[in-house]
């Protein structure tokens, strides 16, 4: 079966602290394996579940002209609105804030904040 995952490539040797961050922010979420390339060199690739998402993780080896764009970003449906309050502040603390938290056309409840590592996440109530 073919499997589509997301994949996260930092900079910077800050996948560690990201995984930290995502980890606290959903619940439930499995870190299931990090070999790490070396001290220096930090996570080489991590797999990380949440929400039943296979989210794969790594440290760049090499730095690069780029970087996450908030053209993509991981969209989250909130079961209550008490998580998707939780999951604005605890992602977007230190981040960007592209939409506050709040009522629009296409829902009663949303949010799109990019975190301190530059990952965008669109947060909905369901």
């Amino acid at each position: 079966m073919t499997t589509i995952r997301p994949f996260l490539m930092f900079q910077g040797g800050v996948a560690a602290a990201a995984i930290e961050l995502y980890v606290k922010a959903f619940d439930g979420a499995v870190l299931r394996s990090v070999p790490h390339a070396g001290p220096q060199q930090g996570v080489q690739l991590a797999e990380l579940v949440i929400k039943g998402q296979h989210v794969l993780i790594s440290d760049s080896a090499v730095d690069h002209d780029f970087d996450f764009t908030p053209s993509t970003s991981l969209f989250v449906e909130c079961d209550d609105r008490a998580e998707l309050e939780r999951l604005t502040e605890v992602l977007g603390a230190g981040g960007k804030t592209y939409m506050p938290l709040g009522e629009y056309g296409f829902s009663t409840a949303f949010a799109w904040v990019g975190d301190r590592f530059g990952v965008s996440w669109q947060l909905n109530l369901a």
